[in-house]
C-alpha cells in the first residue's frame, strides 16, 4: 500500500499474542515505510510505551494476563499520546463500543484484511498528524496573539502596547487604518483588555443604515414616535450601557447626527425619539475610519469639534504591506484553518506562490490574504498551493481583473478652453473610474478609498 510520505516513519507499536500474526502484521507495515516493533503482552506493551514512545498501537483485544482494554486504559491514564487501533478475534457489537467508549481510535475483528487495515491505520495516523500540526501552530499563534489579533512585526507590536494603555483609560479612541486592516479586532480588544470586559460590545457601520433611520437606530424611540413607531426602542447607545459602542466609518455620519454625537460624549446624556428626559448613559465610544479625517473637516463631512473629541486617544493600524513577515505567519494561520474546515491536508506553499503573496500590495489588507487563501486551498489539488491556485491579481502582480492600470490622460480632465476647478475634476476623475470598472461602484470606491455611501454621494446620486 502507498503511504502518504507525510506519516511516514511513524512508529506503530504490535501488541499481539499469535507469533504468526504478529511477524506478518510487522512484516508489512515496515515495509509500508512505518517503524515498526511487537510484543506478545499487555505487560511487555507498558514498558515498551515508557521509552519508545509509539505513535499508534494496534493491540488485540485478548491478550495473556491483562488485556487489550486494560491496556488501552494505561495508554490514557499516563496521557500518552498514542492512538490505538484495537482487534480481536471475538468481536462483537458490545465489544467494539466499549473500546471505542474506552478511547479507542477504530475496532477492527479477525480475520484481517490487510489493505482494509492498511487504510484504518492511514486514517488515524493522517488524522493524528493534522491534530499535532494544527496544536504546534496553535500554540506559534498564542505566542505571536493579543486578544485574537495576529502579528509579530514591529508594527503590530507597537499596536499590542498601544492598547493595553489605552484600555485603561475611559476617553473615546479613534482608530485609523485601511478598510479590511482589522479596525474592529482593535476595537474588541480595547474592550477585552478593559474594565468594561464583562459588559456589552457593539459594533455598527455607520455606512450601513439609512439616514432616515439613524437618529432611532442609536438614541432609541418612544412607542409612536413616528409613523410606524408601534413600539419603544432602546437604542444602541443603551443597550451598549457600562460597555463599548464601536462606530465603524464615522465619516459616513449624517452631521445632524454628529451634533448629538458629541453632546453625548460631552455629557453622557441620551434623549430617545419622543421622549421629554434624557438618560444618563455610561458607554466608551471607539470610532473607526479608513478616511483621512482631516480632509473629511475640510470638506464638510466630519464636524471639526467632533474630530478633536475623538481623536482623545488615536491609534494607527498598520497596513498588511508593511508589517514584514506576517504575511507569511498569516498565510500559513489561514491555510490551517481552511484545511480544518475543508477537510483537506494541504501542506503549504511553494517557494513561487509564497514569493507572489509577499509581493502583492494587499489594497484589501488582512481579509484579501484571507480569501486568497480560501480560494487557494479550495482549488488545490497538490500538496502545496502554487501560483495558479492564487487570485489573478496577487498571481499576476496586478490590479482585479476588468481595471485598466494605464495613467488617466491628463487631457481628459483638464480638457476646454478654461482650467476646471478641483470639484469638476474631482467630477471627471470619478466617471472615469467609473467607466474603467463598466459601473461597477463597489470596484470604483474601492479604488478611490473611500465607501459607496461617498461615491454616491459625490456623483449626485441618491
Amino acid at each position: 500500500m502507498k503511504v502518504n510520505e507525510r506519516i511516514k516513519n511513524m512508529k506503530v507499536l504490535v501488541v499481539e499474542d499469535h507469533a504468526g500474526l504478529s511477524e506478518l502484521l510487522v512484516e508489512e507495515i515496515s515495509e509500508a515505510g512505518f517503524k515498526t516493533r511487537r510484543v506478545g503482552s499487555a505487560e511487555e506493551a507498558v514498558k515498551l510505551l515508557a521509552h519508545w514512545g509509539p505513535d499508534l498501537v494496534i493491540s488485540d483485544l485478548r491478550l495473556p494476563g491483562a488485556d487489550g482494554l486494560a491496556l488501552l486504559e494505561e495508554v490514557k491514564t499516563r496521557h500518552l499520546p498514542a492512538s490505538f487501533l484495537m482487534i480481536t478475534a471475538f468481536g462483537t457489537v458490545n465489544q467494539a463500543v466499549e473500546a471505542l467508549k474506552a478511547g479507542a481510535d477504530d475496532f477492527l475483528t479477525k480475520p484481517l484484511d490487510l489493505d482494509h487495515l492498511f487504510h484504518r491505520i492511514h486514517r488515524i495516523l493522517e488524522t493524528r498528524r493534522l491534530r499535532e500540526e494544527v496544536r504546534r501552530f496553535q500554540e506559534s499563534i498564542d505566542e505571536d496573539t493579543f486578544e485574537g489579533i495576529y502579528g509579530a512585526s514591529r508594527g503590530m507590536r507597537v499596536l499590542f502596547d498601544q492598547i493595553k494603555r489605552t484600555a485603561a483609560a475611559d476617553g473615546p479612541v479613534l482608530v485609523l487604518g485601511e478598510s479590511g486592516s482589522g479596525k474592529e479586532l482593535v476595537a474588541r480588544a480595547l474592550h477585552a483588555c478593559s474594565p468594561r470586559k464583562d459588559q456589552p460590545f457593539l459594533a455598527v457601520n455607520c455606512a450601513g443604515i439609512p439616514e432616515a433611520l439613524m437618529e432611532s437606530e442609536f438614541f432609541g424611540h418612544e412607542a409612536g414616535a413616528f409613523t410606524g413607531a408601534g413600539d419603544a426602542r432602546t437604542g444602541l447607545f443603551r443597550e451598549a450601557k457600562g460597555g463599548t459602542l464601536f462606530l465603524d466609518e464615522i465619516a459616513e455620519m449624517p452631521l445632524s447626527l454628529q451634533a448629538k454625537l458629541l453632546r453625548i460624549l460631552q455629557d453622557g446624556k441620551v434623549r430617545p425619539v419622543g421622549a421629554h428626559h434624557e438618560e444618563q448613559v455610561d458607554v466608551r465610544i471607539v470610532a473607526a475610519t479608513h478616511r483621512d479625517l482631516e480632509a473629511a473637516v475640510r470638506e464638510g463631512d466630519l464636524r471639526e469639534d467632533l474630530f478633536y473629541r475623538l481623536e482623545t486617544f488615536t491609534l494607527n493600524v498598520p497596513p498588511l504591506r508593511e508589517r514584514g513577515d506576517d504575511i507569511d505567519f498569516l498565510a500559513s494561520r489561514f491555510l490551517v484553518m481552511f484545511n480544518t474546515r475543508m477537510g483537506k491536508s494541504v501542506q503549504g506553499f511553494t517557494p513561487a506562490a509564497m514569493e507572489r503573496l509577499r509581493g502583492h500590495a494587499y489594497p484589501g489588507n488582512v481579509r484579501e490574504l484571507r480569501n486568497a487563501v480560501e480560494r487557494a486551498v479550495t482549488f488545490c489539488d497538490a500538496a502545496r498551493i502554487r501560483p495558479e491556485h492564487l487570485p489573478t491579481r496577487i498571481r499576476d502582480g496586478g490590479r482585479p481583473e476588468g481595471i485598466s492600470t494605464s495613467p488617466v490622460p491628463l487631457a481628459s480632465l483638464f480638457s476646454g478652453e478654461q482650467l476646471p476647478t478641483l470639484a469638476e475634476v474631482e467630477q471627471r476623475y470619478l466617471r472615469h473610474v467609473l467607466e474603467q470598472v463598466d459601473g461597477n461602484k463597489k470596484k470604483a470606491a474601492e479604488i478611490l478609498g473611500i465607501t459607496r455611501n461617498t461615491l454616491y454621494r459625490r456623483i449626485g446620486e441618491t
